[in-house]
């Protein structure tokens, strides 16, 4: 350990301009491909709530048939997302992502051919084991490349995606919908092999073009890879200087894996509840076409962008997370009260709107809370496993909504529920300072 110090220590001589420098040339070269990357993710993820508005007479399903069918995503996710961050560290980012984007555009290809709802069923399923090793391996990979002090706002970059992938699915569902008939396929088969199709192409280009670590950027030079590795090492040095080795389950972890997945298991079930019955919730204002339907998700969408490109920079310029996390959360629970209370369908709209901009606000100081407070020796490892559990949200928040709206007809039970959520996770954020210090005082 001291010699690979040592090592890095040498070659740490770029100066502090220099420095910024090199993490923007980081930034420019990685950020914008891994947010394509994210928003075939999230698109084919999502793609099934715009199909589901025409997917219900074909496969004879029920509002409760399909809330399983959209959060059984999430038990594949569950049960394969630790395992796919430690595959990572061990076959690299660039063998890893490719993989695996490859088997989820087959797969979602692969759901245009279903002809029952055990078939929808099982696609979804594996579809949720294929993406479990994306998105938790693209923090961890960020982990490689940005010092903690930066992560923050890399990971709000990154995760731009998400609302990103909300306007180009309502703007691209809104037309492939339209297409029914084409060729003899009703507009949701189109809709499934249209956006799986990218993914399989640019999982090919990810072989070639991502670098998995600095020491392997041919991009940089000698100078700026042994500054950026040093700089990055630093995270690891100021937990091994405490601490020689931690467990992912002991006395310093267990406390903060425990509170982080709970708190993203409240977000999730609000997030996922709101984002796959989108579509439908927008669909029973009366009065819109499928398309009309998908361009119309398009808005609240748009202030998802906002919410987390405002939240993330408040929180990066003031180096706080948890308030932030906590207050984007409430401001979402009371965007949820109040389109169960208002009747007039573009109020609601509004409604709906600052919801979006409250849940996504909370995703990048969350992750920046999340990254900083798990010891590096148990980061790949620990950020598994908070993605994993906490995305059983994924799973609860969608069957919830299906099953209350075939109980009652509406969404207001839906609604509240989900609000009720984020008012959880708005308190755990709140009242998690005592564990922040006490991290704190294990990091120094």
């Amino acid at each position: 350990m001291k010699s690979e110090i040592s090592s890095d220590s040498e070659q740490n001589v770029l100066g502090d301009g220099a420095g910024e420098k090199t993490l923007a040339k980081v930034a420019r070269r990685l950020i914008p491909y891994m947010f394509s990357l994210y928003i075939l993710s999230y698109l084919d993820r999502i793609n099934v709530s715009f199909a589901g508005l025409q997917m219900y007479t074909d496969l004879k399903m029920t509002d409760e048939d399909f809330g399983f069918g959209l959060a059984i995503f999430f038990i594949g996710y569950f049960l394969f997302g630790a395992p796919g961050n430690i595959a990572m560290e061990r076959l690299g980012a660039r063998k890893w992502i490719s993989s695996i984007m490859v088997v989820w555009g087959a797969i979602t290809m692969a759901l245009a051919l279903v002809n029952s709802i055990h078939s929808f069923y099982a696609l979804r399923f594996f579809l949720g084991a294929a993406e479990a090793g994306f998105f938790p391996g693209m923090i961890l990979y960020l982990t490689y490349w940005f010092p903690e002090k930066q992560r923050g706002l890399a990971v709000a970059k990154f995760m731009a995606a998400i609302p990103a992938a909300g306007v180009l699915g309502g703007l691209i569902s809104s037309k492939i919908l339209e297409m029914g008939g084409l060729l003899g396929l009703p507009g949701w088969k189109w809709l499934f092999l249209i956006t799986g199709l990218p993914s399989i192409l640019m999982g090919i280009v990810t072989w070639f073009f991502l670098t998995d670590r600095p020491e392997n950027a041919k991009w940089l030079s000698v100078e700026e890879k042994g500054w950026l590795k040093a700089e990055v090492h630093k995270d690891l040095l100021k937990a091994s200087a405490a601490k020689d080795s931690v467990k992912l389950f002991s006395r310093e972890t267990t406390a903060s894996l425990i509170l982080l997945s709970l708190l993203y298991f409240s977000l999730t079930l609000g997030m996922y509840g709101f984002q796959l019955w989108l579509p439908k919730i927008i669909k029973g204002f009366g009065g819109l076409t499928d398309g009309e339907t998908a361009l119309v998700t398009v808005i609240p969408a748009l202030f998802q962008a906002l919410g987390m490109i405002v939240i993330a920079k408040s929180s990066q310029r003031t180096g706080e997370r948890r308030l932030h996390v906590a207050s984007s959360a409430i401001i979402a629970a009371v965007g949820f009260i109040l389109t169960s209370m208002i009747s007039n369908p573009w109020m609601a709209l509004v409604s709906l709107s600052i919801t979006a901009f409250g849940i996504w606000g909370t995703v990048g100081p969350f992750w920046s809370l999340a990254t900083g407070l798990l010891p590096p020796r148990v980061k790949a490892a620990g950020i598994g496993f908070v993605n994993s559990t906490g995305n059983l949200g994924g799973f609860v928040g969608p069957h919830l909504v299906g099953i209350m709206k075939q109980a009652t007809g509406g969404f207001h039970g839906g609604l509240y529920t989900m609000a009720a959520s984020l008012i959880l996770a708005g308190i755990l954020s709140f009242f998690s300072e005592k564990l922040l210090q006490k991290r704190t005082r294990i990091k120094n």
